[in-house]
C-alpha cells in the first residue's frame, strides 16, 4: 500500500510539472521582445532570470552586484513598468528584455514567463532566478565568484544551491531609509533578525519550509503560519524539463528540492539579502493592496499592507547589525558545507 501511495504521488507530481511547463509554453504569447541580445550567450555562461515592475531604484546596484559575482547575461521580463525601468534595462549591454501587460498573478507571479525563457535559453546553464529586491551571497562570496562556486557544485554532484531570504531593515522608521538610484541598499538596511526562524520539511515534495524574521514577528504575530516563506532555490543547473512550483520556494522534479543535508551534517547554502524595506514600500504597498496581484488570496493580507503603510519601525532589542558572512554562518543562517 505504501508503494502504491508513493507511486501515485510521484505520478501526480509528474503531471503537475508537465502542466506548469505547458502553462509556461503558452505564456510566451504574452511576451513582446524589446531587446534581444541572447545571441551573445556562450556555452558555460551564468544567466540570471527575473520579472520586474517599477524597480529603477534597485536595478543599478542589483545588476552591479551580480555582475561582480559572475553573471554573464540577464534575461528580464518587464511587467509594464512606468518609472523608467524598461528604458534603463534596454540600455544595458548584457540584458535581454521582454515586455508584458498581462496579469502578474495569473502568470503564477511571473514564474510562467521566466520558465518559458529558461526553457528556451537556460538549458545546460547555471541559472539564477531572482527578484530585484534580492542580493545573492554565499560563503566566500567576496573572494570566490559564481564560476568558482558552480564548478565546485558540479564536482560535488550538486545541481542547485539552496538559500534563505534574510529580511533587512533600517534603524528607524521605513521612511527614513532614503537612497538614490545606484546606491547600495545595504547602506541603509543594516539590521536583521538573528533568530526566530522555524524550519520544516514538506512531505509531498521534500522541500524546506522556513518562516520567521521581522515579517512574522511584526505583521503575522497572531497567525505565524501565514507569514511569508523564506526558503528559496535560486541557483540551478537548468534543464528544460524543470519547473518552479511556488515562486522559487520549491521545484519539480522533487529531487531538485534536496538542497539540505539529511545525514546530520551540513550542505552548502547561501542567503538572499532581501532589500524590500526601503521607503518606497510604503507607496508600493498601497498600490499592491489595490492591484491584488501579489498573493493568491490578497484580501487576507490587507492587515499586512496597512501595517507597512503606517511606516513602522522593524528594529527591536534582539535585532543584529549586518556584518560579514562568517557571522551569518555562525548563526546558522548559511553554511559552507564542505567548501573550504
Amino acid at each position: 500500500m505504501a508503494l502504491l501511495s508513493a507511486a501515485g504521488r510521484a505520478y501526480g507530481l509528474r503531471i503537475r510539472r508537465r502542466r506548469h511547463l505547458w502553462r509556461s509554453f503558452r505564456s510566451r504569447h504574452a511576451l513582446r521582445g524589446e531587446i534581444d541580445r541572447s545571441g551573445t550567450i556562450q556555452s558555460g555562461d551564468i544567466l540570471c532570470f527575473m520579472t520586474v515592475r517599477n524597480e529603477v531604484l534597485r536595478l543599478p546596484h542589483f545588476l552591479s552586484h551580480h555582475r561582480k559575482l559572475g553573471v554573464d547575461h540577464f534575461l528580464i521580463v518587464d511587467n509594464d513598468s512606468d518609472d523608467g525601468t524598461a528604458d534603463y534595462l534596454a540600455a544595458q549591454p548584457d540584458v535581454s528584455l521582454w515586455h508584458t501587460k498581462a496579469s502578474y498573478k495569473l502568470s503564477r507571479f511571473g514564474i510562467d514567463w521566466v520558465t518559458w525563457l529558461q526553457m528556451r535559453y537556460g538549458h545546460g546553464h547555471w541559472c539564477l532566478t531572482l527578484d530585484a529586491d534580492e542580493l545573492l551571497i554565499y560563503p566566500y562570496w567576496e573572494t570566490r565568484n559564481l564560476p568558482a562556486l558552480t564548478s565546485w557544485l558540479n564536482d560535488q554532484g550538486l545541481a542547485a544551491l539552496g538559500t534563505m531570504m534574510l529580511d533587512l531593515y533600517p534603524d528607524g522608521a521605513l521612511s527614513q531609509a532614503q537612497i538614490a538610484p545606484g546606491d547600495d541598499p545595504l547602506s541603509v538596511l543594516r539590521w536583521f533578525d538573528p533568530g526566530n526562524y522555524v524550519v520544516q520539511v514538506q512531505e509531498r515534495m521534500g522541500n524546506l519550509w522556513i518562516q520567521g524574521g521581522p515579517r512574522a514577528r511584526l505583521f503575522f504575530t497572531d497567525e505565524p503560519r501565514r507569514a511569508p516563506t523564506l526558503n528559496k532555490i535560486p541557483l540551478v543547473r537548468w534543464d528544460r524539463r524543470f519547473a518552479y512550483v511556488n515562486s522559487t520556494h520549491s521545484m519539480l522534479p522533487p529531487r531538485m528540492n534536496a538542497v539540505y543535508a539529511t545525514d546530520g551534517g551540513e550542505q552548502i547554502s547561501g542567503l538572499l539579502l532581501h532589500t524590500k524595506f526601503l521607503p518606497e514600500i510604503i507607496s508600493k504597498s498601497a498600490e499592491e493592496k489595490a492591484r491584488r496581484q501579489h498573493f493568491a488570496n490578497s484580501a487576507l493580507y490587507d492587515g499586512y499592507y496597512d501595517t507597512v503603510i503606517a511606516d513602522p519601525v522593524l528594529r527591536c532589542p534582539t535585532s543584529e547589525r549586518l556584518t560579514g558572512w562568517r557571522r551569518l554562518e555562525s548563526l546558522g543562517l548559511m553554511s559552507r558545507g564542505g567548501w573550504i
